[in-house]
């Protein structure tokens, strides 16, 4: 899910000229931000899956080699090529991708919440999260240890050079990435080039590898291997992890762009390295320590393993910041607490910083790469975050093609079923990993599943009682009506999740200060099912009575919420919105422990956490600070 160059495919409307310079731009782009998880794979994919045959230096089986790189070929082809290339590419909500995108597409076509529908969507998400630790660990540590070929005075060092890199990577993200990523496509496509250069060079070194593009090799690979076959299917899995953000970056690049840069580029490269692995482990079994650094000669092996290291750091980076995209998107659609949000570009809205999620993502990575202290040993914690997402992914994708394309029930499952059954395989496949290093994602998507959870029932358990106990706004303008307060020049508006619902700090306000401003307004922020919402249909008002008027302001779960911006759309309504005259009243609620409470002690002292922790409305809402009166309320939780 990342968002290192966000450039719409729409921006470039200057004629047939400007479009086809957009195009490849967006192509160009689209090889280093979506192809650099996946463009790194043959560092390890299929080294760990040779290892995982039982192949070492004292030989090399024929059958062995050509079954698992039918393997990885057929898997490049079915899952990135056909599952995601060409059917869910076609599944996005507005443009967009991803798994949140999906579940909220989904949820729209069904036209309801459904509790299970949320809680899958949410493990997806949650999976990712998984991923998004794992794949700057093992994709750096991969590379770096490139050096131990070049001398092996290295050795010692690697580790360390591996947590110096990763410190880097995450402390320029305050920085923003407009400037790295205008070269993650020129040095990816070297990267490819590279790769294809390398692989193609040793295939004439036994051409029979080529037989391993017959699909009878997988097949009878792993009909004569048994619970062997299993553990190197979860090893294969390794050459598509990545595959994922060809979905998630759909709305950053464009259908068309990504599809040609990963059928003209990606995937000849990544199929022509494989293949020159293959054949150079064919004729020098020896080298199955590291088929992929020992393709090049002793010469070009230093600038290749700086070039690796290079394309790790791409690759890290752009599943660094779909963690950030994937938090914004759960806050807007209510699954995480408000975080503060920092923009690194003026041009490219998606360019933003968490320093909260990047503090999290960094400790997280140091933890990971300094248990496991190698990438073979982090290989086997990999496959079942991303395989895990890929389930979650075509079960939310059958229900969208079953209610949104109104396909017939059967039609779906005979699309969608074949691949879900494909990536349910692979994920049995790496659950066998499960106790050497396949709990890690799990338990990183359990710890974010019930933060999620805590966050949901916390905020439901506040709203019921808020409706338990609040004033129904009807009744308090009726009363007002009668009796009016003092008027005091001006305009108050009150924000509030619950429109019909007398808000806490209007409440409070006539307690305390028996005063009422002249124009109040009571607002509401809806995030709705689709990506982005058109300024014209951002706003909905209508004047209540002659005191107040209802305004609710109606956001994209990829935008960021700014009131301000917002409100002044009213003026085509009739309100003349003049933010210097306008008071924001906010209510902050004071979580305290009840007698009695629907959550467990621990889940409580969460999300009372949580809760404090979390950004404050007027930050979130870009609400000038010096506009803002807060007003305190104690809630009982």
């Amino acid at each position: 899910m990342t968002s290192v160059a966000e450039i719409s495919p729409a921006e470039s409307k200057s004629g047939p000229a400007g479009s086809r310079a957009s195009f490849w731009t967006l192509a160009l782009g689209s090889i280093g931000v979506v192809y650099g998880d996946i463009g790194t794979s043959p560092l390890y994919a299929f080294r760990e899956a040779m290892t995982a045959t039982g192949a070492g230096a004292a030989g090399v089986d024929r059958l062995n080699v050509l079954g698992v790189l039918s393997l990885i070929l057929w898997a490049l082809t079915v899952i990135v090529t056909v599952k995601y290339v060409l059917i869910l590419l076609r599944t996005d909500n507005n443009g967009e991708g991803g798994t949140l995108s999906l579940l909220a597409l989904a949820h729209k076509s069904l036209g309801r919440s459904v509790p299970v529908v949320l809680a899958i969507g949410a493990l997806g998400a949650a999976l990712f999260f998984g991923d998004a630790l794992i794949t700057p660990a093992i994709s750096v540590l991969s590379a770096v240890e490139g050096l131990k070929l070049v001398t092996a005075t290295l050795d010692p060092y690697v580790l360390p050079i591996t947590i110096v890199i990763i410190l880097g990577l995450f402390l320029i993200q305050s920085h923003g990435t407009s400037v790295v990523a205008g070269w993650f496509g020129p040095i990816t496509l070297v990267w490819f080039a590279v790769l294809a250069v390398g692989g193609g060079r040793h295939i004439l070194d036994d051409p029979s590898v080529m037989a391993a593009l017959n699909p009878l090799h997988a097949v009878r690979f792993m009909l004569h291997h048994g619970v062997i076959g299993l553990v190197t299917l979860g090893a294969v899995f390794l050459a598509v992890t990545g595959a994922e953000a060809l979905y998630a970056d759909l709305g950053h690049f464009g259908r068309k762009p990504i599809q040609m840069a990963w059928v003209f580029v990606a995937f000849p490269a990544l199929a022509i390295n494989y293949l020159g692995q293959g054949a150079l482990l064919l004729a020098h079994p020896e080298k199955i320590e590291n088929p992929f650094f020992l393709l090049y000669p002793d010469w070009a092996l230093l600038p290749v393993v700086i070039l690796a290291t290079l394309a790790t750091i791409i690759a890290s980076q752009a599943v660094i910041t779909g963690a950030y995209s994937l938090t914004r998107q759960a806050i807007q659609l209510r699954l995480l607490p408000r975080m503060r949000i920092l923009h690194t570009s003026a041009e490219h809205a998606g360019q933003i910083y968490m320093p909260g999620v990047n503090t999290l993502l960094l400790c997280g990575v140091l933890v990971l790469v300094l248990l496991f202290g190698s990438s073979s040993k982090l290989a086997n914690a990999y496959g079942i975050a991303v395989t895990g997402t890929m389930v979650v992914t075509a079960i939310l994708a059958l229900i969208v093609v079953n209610r949104h394309w109104r396909w017939p029930l059967w039609a779906a499952i005979a699309l969608i079923a074949p691949f879900l059954l494909v990536d349910a395989i692979f994920l049995g496949a790496n659950l066998m990993k499960l106790f050497e290093g396949g709990y890690v994602p799990l338990m990183i998507a359990g710890v974010v599943m019930l933060v999620m959870r805590s966050w949901i029932k916390g905020t439901e358990i506040i709203e019921t009682k808020a409706r338990q106990t609040d004033l129904p706004i009807g009744l308090l303008l009726g009363q007002l009506e009668k009796k009016t307060p003092v008027l005091v020049p001006g305009t108050a508006v009150y924000l509030t999740a619950q429109p019909d619902l007398a808000p806490v700090a209007l409440l409070h306000s006539l307690k305390h200060f028996k005063a009422l401003h002249e124009h109040n307004v009571i607002l509401t922020i809806r995030t709705a099912d689709t990506p982005r919402v058109a300024d014209e249909d951002r706003v909905e008002m209508f004047e209540v009575n002659r005191l107040f008027r209802q305004v609710t302001l109606h956001f994209g779960y990829m935008e960021e919420p700014n009131v301000p911006k917002g409100l002044l759309l009213c003026r085509k309504l009739g309100w003349k919105f003049d933010i210097m005259s306008t008071s924001f009243l906010v209510s902050r609620r004071s979580l305290k422990p009840a007698a009695k409470s629907d959550m467990h002690r621990w889940q409580r002292a969460l999300f009372v956490y949580l809760s404090r922790n979390a950004a404050g409305a007027t930050d979130y809402f870009h609400i000038p600070a010096g506009r803002v009166v807060e007003i305190g309320a104690q809630v009982t939780i």
